[in-house]
């Protein structure tokens, strides 16, 4: 073979080689989106994204979870939720890390439902801990944010609209680092039009920022309601730091009343008179909605949060009491009592109808409940003690 042959058949070895090379970094992307393997504590192990056709859309956590620096590209975030509806269920435990990006990112059409978590030691001099871009949205209850060390505070928007609507949440003891201004400390709608709603939460002890909670651009909206609480927040250098604050025409509207933090008090029981010994089965007050929240994959909401004096408690069939609604088959039942006339909304992870059987009347009437459905739940509301039974639907 002369050497013009040789130089060409090199050259076409070589172009193969390129050719075949770039699936194999495709195929090793590939694989990162719907990852089958979960660590023990109910997530994925390194960083995954997932979309629309994800086989795996409800994550229940069953330890505490820690992600390091080495398990993900720098930068990204770790568990990626571009498109589709999907779940984390934290069931009290906490999610620890990393330090190089983001923990969570819901982007595009994306919509996460964060339920009993604690999100810890995470961020970057430069990131928020869970960010949500270009209308994605994040649905937070009962979440803890704390400890988190971030250049443009814990929660925040990027990139397009987002939307960001947390209920009984907490923002403890995180820290801003880094150079960047304009952000809070806890959560920023840093970009237009995008919208964050607090409903019940405490502020505390977070420092860094002249501002806890910021507006940053235009058509960008923060709204506070319910019991809103902020202690010992700081700027740089002690001074105490702004609670809500607008920038660059964005708005800010605080609705909170401390009112609604007086009414989260349990209610003191009523002077009961005595009567005969006919009386019926003292319910265990033990057994709460918060601890129902962290226990099962079953959501309760209160209008004035769920430390306000609701309580819960998960049915099985002996508990509805009522045999036609056992021997049809149901799915799911959950008694509250309490201060249940303020509104208090349950939702089931399955699909289905509802019945109410109301506590006021005995035997307990059976009238059906309408149901909707939430973000893949299905939800029903109540102002009245009694029974919510998910059966399956006709």
């Amino acid at each position: 073979m002369n050497a013009k042959r040789v130089k060409t058949f090199l050259f076409f070895c070589l172009s193969l080689a390129c050719l075949f090379a770039a699936p194999l970094g495709s195929q090793a992307q590939t694989q990162l989106i719907n990852p089958t393997a979960f660590g023990a504590c109910g997530l994925p192990t390194t960083y995954a994204s997932f979309n629309s056709a994800a086989t795996v859309k409800t994550f229940n956590m069953t330890a505490d979870c820690t992600f390091s620096n080495s398990q993900m590209p720098s930068y990204f975030g770790f568990l990626q939720f571009t498109e589709g509806t999907f779940i984390i269920n934290g069931n009290g435990h906490s999610i620890s890390g990393p330090t190089n990006g983001y923990v969570i990112l819901v982007g595009s059409n994306g919509i996460l439902n964060l339920n009993d978590v604690t999100i810890r030691q995470a961020g970057r001099t430069d990131t928020v801990a869970v960010i949500v871009q270009n209308g994605g949205r994040l649905n937070g209850n009962n979440v803890i944010f704390r400890d988190n060390n971030n250049g443009r505070g814990v929660v925040g928007t990027r990139n397009g609209v987002g939307h960001i609507y947390l209920n009984d949440v907490q923002f403890l003891s995180n820290t801003k680092s880094g150079s960047r201004t304009q952000y809070g400390t806890a959560l920023t709608a840093t970009t237009a039009n995008s919208v964050a709603v607090i409903t019940n939460g405490i502020f505390r002890g977070n420092s860094g920022f002249p501002d806890v909670i910021v507006a940053r651009a235009a058509g960008s909206s923060v709204r506070l309601e319910g019991c809103v609480i902020f202690e010992n927040n700081v700027q740089t250098g002690g001074a105490a730091a702004n609670n809500l604050r607008a920038y660059n025409g964005g708005a800010v509207t605080d609705n909170s009343d401390f009112s609604y933090c007086l009414a989260m008090t349990p209610r003191p029981k009523r002077k009961q008179e005595k009567i005969p010994t006919a009386t019926a089965t003292a319910r265990p007050l033990a057994t709460t909605c918060i601890d129902l929240n962290q226990a099962t994959g079953i959501v309760v909401h209160a209008t004035y949060g769920l430390a306000s004096g609701v309580q819960c408690q998960r049915l099985g069939g002996g508990g509805i009491g009522v045999q036609a609604i056992v021997d049809a088959g149901f799915i799911d039942a959950v008694d509250v009592w309490g201060y249940v006339d303020q509104g208090v909304e349950v939702c089931f992870p399955q699909a289905g109808e509802l019945l109410f059987l109301d506590a006021r009347m005995m035997p307990r009437a059976i009238v059906p409940l309408a149901a909707q459905t939430v973000n893949g739940m299905t939800c029903g509301a109540i102002e009245t003690p009694g029974s919510i039974v998910l059966v399956p639907p006709s």
